[in-house]
């Protein structure tokens, strides 16, 4: 590089060019262009901008970029939310391309800088002058340019920059302007611009011409039009209900019919009269037809006869759902409110739990036991306002919210409205739609709703609003505090197994067209087939499996080989293949530095094996098994707490500088996260630096404090049964965990035996085998 060059970073652009003095916003957004802006940010701001000789080339290599552009700074940048940067550029002085010093990460190029060539001042001073005459005419045909713009450039004083200030307001192609950015020479690049302003008032002026000619087209139009309306006038005289003034009478004969409100009906004759006046043509004429036929279409007064009886209600859910006891007994809680109060005004009801568990035929099974219309919407991806609040009617294309349209389809302004999965809207710079839900689920507000296309107030005290959710944390928070959490954790297996046996199997066989009597699945054929080829907390892929079985035995069947298929324990890997799923199984004998810990899914519980090795080395702690930050920390608060204790706990107390430490929980390719690993890591660590084994029975979970103290976890239930599965027998848990032992079933209960502690010292007494007279 030398003195007369500067290395710089290089942004090729599209459709556009800068020129020197010339301040511009430009939107950012290939790779290495951006990769080039944040090169020239951590700089001085210096950037160098060169034309791309084609518009459409995304990915231009070094040969499509015009050598000559514009060095210039960046003045402003920010961060738009679609991934690109806007960026204020102002051109400092013209440079040419010597050479592209790198062009795979980012365009980085060595420059060298251009100096205009001057000439005859005089001639010089006659060019500007004519350049400015040109330009004022210009602007004058071309009436794109203010006239203020010509105040402004005429003071300049110097050739040079009032050609470039000149071209850049003007309309050229990217050729051209690239022709005068590469004019070195005053006096020629002043000549070419004054030939390029004079050729394009040329075309100004024969655009002006054919404008003249359209209006006189466009006044004979108009002239057809009056006729027309005439022509309208007379039929109506004449008594002729044709076309729009028939369409008006018809109109008016359903807002009279209407159940609407004194006041709608007074808004809906008011519009019709404004739609009456409008010209058929007019694109207003379309939206004030459109408006009415709303306020047509939606219910006001109508209703549907509420007959809440509390045993019908609790057949209806107990014959649609298996299980679920307190979701049932909070439902049928929340009926008899309703029917002691005769008001729906109360909490909204919101079904929390994982996919597949039934929250949407909960909500379907309460509109039927109480004989009232269901509407559903789906809020998943909303994040536009007025998805909720509609459009105004000024847009093009407005039409109403989401629960105007909900309302339309119910046809009763007191149905059972379900808004699902109301944790997965998001906002952006459209607004924020949960912030306008709040106004929908406030019993308080929700009488007087307003939406942006009806205008008036809807009441929406009537309905019957239930939410659906995956997630409570994704929710709001001023959200979540109109609500009523109802959690379904889901089934265990022993509810699938009666699912599917009483729900599923007889849906699957009148599905794909079979009997009873074609298909028989024995009960230890459908629990491995809940272990082994589902992984759910819900019964949407238990579902599948079974219709795929339904279709074999169809296949079966019509070839003509069986006219019975039975599915069994053994024959079931002939009918789908190997087992999708593996669950864990306890261990076969005593082991040193591995303990069975009790994990909480998304598709229930499960074991989870944490093994410890220690070697000599320098006190590291190595953690392994995609391992969340919760788990890391509880890891090394177990690791704190054993160093604090290491006499006690007859430990060499300079382990942590003689050894390193190795926790793993197997199975790396699955992430692993949650607050109830801690006293499993601690009694692993523990047996491994004592050599005392952990008994092969006992499953635990539970955080642990630095102090020792164990405390209280989630999922018991789910935890529970996976543990009852894998063939353990012991269960250490938090001592304030008892409440949560009445939940599980009492089958699994029975053949469980609870440990419950509040210390680590009363863990490690029931995990560990009887200490042995050996060495460390």
């Amino acid at each position: 590089m030398t003195k007369n060059t500067i290395e710089l970073p290089l942004l090729p652009l599209r459709g556009l060019l800068v020129f020197p003095s010339m301040v511009l916003h430009l939107d950012v957004g290939r790779d290495k262009s951006i990769q080039a802006l944040e090169k020239a940010m951590m700089g001085d701001q210096t950037i160098f901008l060169a034309a791309q000789k084609k518009v459409s080339l995304n990915e231009p290599e070094t040969k499509d970029i015009y050598k000559i552009g514009t060095m210039a700074k960046v003045k402003q940048m920010l961060k738009l939310p679609n991934g690109t940067i806007r960026v204020l550029v102002e051109g400092i002085y013209r440079g040419e391309i010597i050479r592209f010093v790198e062009e795979d990460e980012e365009f980085r190029v060595e420059i060298e800088k251009l100096e205009d060539i001057h000439g005859d001042t005089n001639e010089e001073e006659a060019l500007m002058r004519s350049l400015l005459g040109q330009f004022e005419q210009y602007i004058k045909v071309s009436r794109k340019i203010s006239p203020e713009t010509l105040a402004t450039v005429s003071d300049i004083d110097e050739p040079g920059r009032l050609a470039d200030i000149v071209t850049s307001h003007l309309s050229l192609k990217i050729k051209d302007k690239q022709d005068l950015l590469e004019l070195q020479n005053v006096k020629k690049r002043l000549q070419h611009l004054i030939r390029i302003i004079s050729n394009e008032k040329k075309v100004l002026d024969l655009e002006k011409k054919i404008g003249q000619r359209v209006k006189t087209s466009m006044e004979k139009t108009q002239k057809e039009y009056y006729l027309r309306e005439q022509l309208k006038a007379i039929q109506k005289e004449l008594g002729e209900r044709d076309g729009k003034t028939g369409e008006v009478g018809q109109l008016k004969e359903k807002i009279e019919e209407s159940d609407m409100p004194e006041n709608i009906m007074e808004v809906a004759f008011k519009e019709l009269d404004r739609y009456e006046k409008v010209p058929q043509s007019s694109a207003e004429s379309s939206v004030i037809r459109n408006y009415i036929e709303w306020l047509l279409a939606l219910p006001w007064t109508k209703k549907t006869q509420d007959t809440i009886e509390i045993e019908k209600a609790q057949n209806i859910l107990d014959a649609d759902h298996y299980g679920l006891e307190k979701v049932k007994e909070r439902i049928l809680e929340y009926l008899a409110v309703q029917k002691l109060t005769e008001s729906i005004k109360g909490p909204i009801l919101c079904l929390v739990g994982p996919p597949g568990v039934g929250k949407t035929s909960l909500a379907k099974s309460i509109a039927r036991s109480i004989d009232r219309n269901f509407v559903r919407i789906s809020l998943g991806g909303v994040r536009d306002e007025a998805e909720i609040r509609g459009h105004r009617r000024t847009y093009i294309g407005a039409m109403p919210g989401r629960i105007i349209q909900g309302m339309k389809k119910a046809k009763t302004v007191n149905p059972v409205f379900l808004m699902d999965e109301i944790d997965k809207m998001s906002n952006d710079f459209r607004g924020d739609p949960s912030s306008a839900m709040l106004e929908v689920l406030d019993p308080e507000q929700n009488s007087n709703f307003s939406d942006h296309f009806i205008e008036e107030t809807y009441d929406l005290s009537n309905v019957l609003f239930i939410a659906t959710a995956n997630y409570v944390n994704n929710i709001p928070g001023p959200l979540l505090d109109r609500m009523e959490l109802i959690s379904i954790a889901g089934y265990t297996e022993v509810e699938k197994l009666h699912i599917a046996k009483e729900h599923l199997l007889s849906k699957q066989l009148k599905e794909n067209g079979l009997k009873k009597s074609n298909l028989q699945i024995r009960d230890e054929a459908l629990l491995k087939l809940i272990r082994n080829y589902t992984r759910e907390a819900g019964v949407r892929n238990l579902e599948r499996q079974l219709a795929t079985l339904c279709r074999k035995a169809a296949k079966i069947i019509i070839s003509g080989d069986k006219k019975r298929v039975i599915v069994t324990e053994k024959n079931i890997e002939e009918l789908l293949g190997r087992p999708l799923f593996r669950y864990g199984l306890m261990e076969q004998q005593d082991q040193v530095g591995t303990a069975t810990g009790l994990a909480y899914t998304a598709a229930g519980g499960d074991i989870l094996s944490i093994e410890v090795s220690h070697y000599p080395g320098k006190g590291k702690l190595t953690l392994t098994g995609k391992l969340g930050e919760v788990m890391q920390e509880s890891a090394q608060a177990a690791f704190s707490y054993i160093r604090s204790r290491a006499d006690e706990l007859n430990i060499d107390p300079d382990f942590h500088e003689t050894y390193d430490i190795h926790i793993h929980v197997p199975e790396g390719a699955t992430p692993k996260d949650g607050p109830s690993a801690g006293i499993t890591m601690a009694t692993a660590l523990v047996s491994a630096l004592t050599g005392r084994a952990v008994k092969k029975e006992v499953g635990m979970t539970g955080e642990i404090t630095l102090r020792g103290r164990v405390l209280p976890i989630g999922g018991l239930k789910e935890k529970s049964l996976s543990a009852h599965r894998a063939g353990i027998t012991t269960i250490i848990i938090p001592e304030e965990n008892e409440k949560d032992i009445d939940d599980i079933p009492e089958s699994v209960r029975n053949d469980l035996n609870f440990i419950k502690v509040n210390h680590l010292d009363q863990v490690l007494k029931h995990a560990l085998v009887e200490e042995r007279n050996e060495s460390k």
